[in-house]
């Protein structure tokens, strides 16, 4: 690897269906967060790109992914972006970049030579109608656009083949008149942002998975552990394939219920049965990004707790994990967080974590949170303040996007 050491940013790009297909690349480097200058930290990120690429490919930074990054003028009129796996990215024109012949003709090169691209942050003008003719995907930053002027805008993009993605969406609210709208990507976690239900109770099916996570981690009985898994045949087949995949790295099969809460012993039942939660199928289709989100914290939290020079034992890795991972089920249960700890029970260190961001996996759980908005001053912050080195959080990255991917293909 390269000697210069730099942020990397993913944030995730959802289709209609509310599944993760692709995620946002942004690399910083390291140098350039205490630069002044927007352009140079453009061009910095442009060199960081391709160190990655030269580094360890990305393949490694996106598993079955898509990765769509931005590109500056000079990046984009380079042979250097030309480098770049053209199956597997979307280039992004930046806003900043003026549709002149120039560019309209580089375009038309990159989507000979197969390239996808992308206009960022775009405003709707007829005076952009040849470029149209050449992108793919046009993203429009609905919080930047009027509300009263994005339907009109959406109706006259439509009169070439795009497809057309809403940036910056932050709520369901927004994620529902966007859908409506006819855009087809969706851009922004409004998937992990919880929506409360007024009503102060608890549907069946997800009360009978709340007995189950209350029953691991009270520690009870395998026997009762199991019934209610007989109870939720939707739930035990999901065990049972999350048990079998590559992810848990048994070398034996499993192949009934019992042998496979006897095989796996109580840390690893909790961390599957959490797992099984989210990739369940009995709620509202927001499970996808949920389980990859969710997931990716806790691997990436208990990879952090364990590259520490003094780990304190497995035990406390697996608290790191298990904080990751039930960071977002107050959503998956549409119940406050308070709550949803109140009815667990949890150790003093994850309950304040999941409470209020404090003690040391309070620290790490708002680590990876800046980390997915890409806040990369708040995350070398945070990195200080948890003695973790910027190489430490990238090879805990790159370990966590395998292990993520594998998991996902498995389910």
């Amino acid at each position: 690897m390269t000697g210069e050491k730099f942020f990397l940013g993913r944030q995730p790009i959802l289709n209609r269906a509310q599944q993760i297909v692709g995620f946002e690349l942004l690399f910083r480097s390291a140098e350039s967060l205490l630069t002044a200058s927007f352009q140079d930290t453009h061009l910095a990120s442009a060199s960081v790109i391709l160190n990655a690429l030269s580094d360890f490919g990305f393949q490694d930074v996106l598993g079955r992914h898509k990765g769509f990054f931005n590109v500056t003028y000079d990046m984009l009129m380079s042979d250097a972006v030309e480098l770049l796996p053209k199956e597997q990215v979307v280039i992004e024109l930046l806003e900043t970049i003026m549709l002149d012949e120039a560019v309209v003709a580089r375009c038309r090169t990159l989507k000979t030579l197969g390239f996808k691209l992308a206009l960022d942050d775009h405003v709707y003008s007829p005076d952009f109608s040849t470029i149209y003719q050449l992108v793919d995907i046009v993203k429009l930053d609905i919080l930047a656009i009027a509300p009263e002027e994005l339907p009109g805008m959406v109706e006259k993009l439509r009169a070439w083949p795009l497809t057309l993605l809403a940036e910056k969406v932050e709520s369901a609210a927004q994620y529902t008149v966007c859908a409506a709208l006819g855009f087809d990507l969706f851009q922004g976690y409004y998937f992990a942002r919880p929506v409360i239900l007024k009503q102060n109770r608890v549907e069946v099916g997800k009360l009978a998975m709340l007995q189950l996570m209350e029953q691991v981690m009270s520690e009870t009985e395998l026997s009762e552990i199991e019934e209610t898994f007989k109870l939720n045949p939707g739930l035990t087949y999901n065990l049972l394939r999350l048990v079998n995949s590559v992810a848990i790295g048994l070398r034996v099969r499993i192949k009934t219920l019992r042998h496979a809460l006897m095989v796996l012993g109580l840390e690893q039942l909790k961390r599957w049965i959490t797992l099984a939660l989210y990739a369940s199928n009995q709620s509202s289709g927001a499970q996808s990004p949920l389980l990859e989100i969710a997931a990716m914290r806790g691997k990436l939290m208990e990879l952090l707790v364990q590259s520490l020079p003094d780990p304190d034992g497995k035990e406390y890795s697996d608290r790191a994990f298990m904080a990751g991972i039930l960071s977002l089920i107050d959503v998956l249960f549409e119940v406050p967080m308070s709550e949803m700890v109140e009815k667990l029970h949890l150790v003093h260190d994850v309950r304040d974590a999941l409470l209020h961001r404090t003690g040391g996996l309070g620290r790490l759980l708002l680590l990876a949170e800046k980390l997915e908005q890409a806040d990369f001053q708040a995350v070398n912050e945070h990195l200080e303040e948890c003695g973790i080195s910027l190489d430490q959080l990238l090879a805990a990255q790159l370990e966590t996007i395998t292990w993520s991917d594998r998991l996902s293909a498995a389910l």
